[in-house]
């Protein structure tokens, strides 16, 4: 079983006290019993974001039973073409979510436009990798990668009272 890991769940283990960190502890761990676990390019530099130095990241992947695994280019195909279809089809405003007419949002500090918020490439190359070099993938944010990715196995499963992140 190869399992491939959100950066999400990460940071739920390397920072102290986080809302959701014995859940993705357990979820990790259990991973890790299962068989291979892996992670893409992108996982690899928003984890960077948090070591000074490559040797100490390179050094936590091996500690935690990470491996790094390069997203083939039918990965990345597939990863631009689900982004491509969410980037036509994503909202220009807020959207009430009791009758879904768009609002006009508004920054009170400088006036600019606020939107909801936005996937960027990286999630769905995250998406992709999961889909087509592993078996399943583990992450809190579900919601999101169902949509996108209906064939993609989610694999957390949080406490009764934990929503989707």
């Amino acid at each position: 079983m190869i399992t491939a890991v959100d950066t999400n769940v990460l940071l739920d283990v390397m920072i102290p006290d986080t809302t959701h960190r014995q859940d993705s502890e357990r979820a990790l761990t259990q991973a890790v019993a299962d068989g291979a676990v892996i992670i893409s390019e992108p996982v690899y530099a928003e984890l960077a974001s948090r070591f000074a130095h490559q040797p100490a990241l390179d050094q936590f992947l091996v500690h935690t039973h990470l491996q790094y695994e390069p997203s083939t280019l039918a990965t990345l195909h597939v990863a631009g073409t689900a982004w491509g279809s969410y980037a036509r089809r994503r909202p220009t405003a807020l959207e009430c979510p009791q009758c879904g007419a768009q609002q006009p949002g508004r920054c009170e500090q400088c006036g600019g436009s606020v939107q909801a918020r936005q996937h960027v490439l990286a999630d769905f190359i995250i998406g992709a990798h999961a889909l087509l070099q592993a078996d399943r993938l583990l992450t809190r944010d579900r919601r999101y990668y169902r949509a996108y990715f209906p064939a993609l196995v989610i694999n957390y499963r949080p406490s009764e009272n934990e929503l989707d992140g």
